[in-house]
């Protein structure tokens, strides 16, 4: 059951996405930008921690999800190392999900080779 409430929460968090897509005039990259803020500030509030309980990859996996781990590792930064904790906290809670995301890059950028779309003209 909870891989199917994984399912439903993260692909409800993909639908409001393509929904921001299709009936916005908002670019992918102003989206992907509100997803990881408002996952900061339900994190903040208190809301995003149940829905994590609740629904496990679903909630962690999708932008919101890297939102909610940044505040989150600053706010426990913060208890234990003090006003340092604000600066190093969100990269030290994230540290291996943006290690991941860098090295899939290269190796995407490696294996396909980015070619160039417009006719050249001589």
């Amino acid at each position: 059951m909870s891989y199917l409430w994984a399912f439903l929460i993260g692909g409800a968090l993909c639908a409001i996405g393509q929904l921001l897509i299709d009936l916005t005039a908002m670019t992918p990259a102003r989206i992907l930008v509100t997803y990881v803020v408002s996952g900061v500030v339900l994190g903040a509030v208190g809301v995003y921690e149940p829905l994590v309980e609740f629904a496990g990859a679903g909630a962690t996996v999708p932008l919101t999800g890297f939102g909610y781990n940044l505040a989150k590792g600053v706010r426990e930064a913060v208890t234990r190392d003090g006003l340092i904790g604000a600066m190093t906290g969100g990269l030290e809670a994230c540290a291996g999900g943006i290690t991941a995301a860098v090295i899939f890059a290269l190796l995407v950028a490696l294996i396909f080779h980015r070619g160039d779309k417009t006719a050249r003209v001589m």
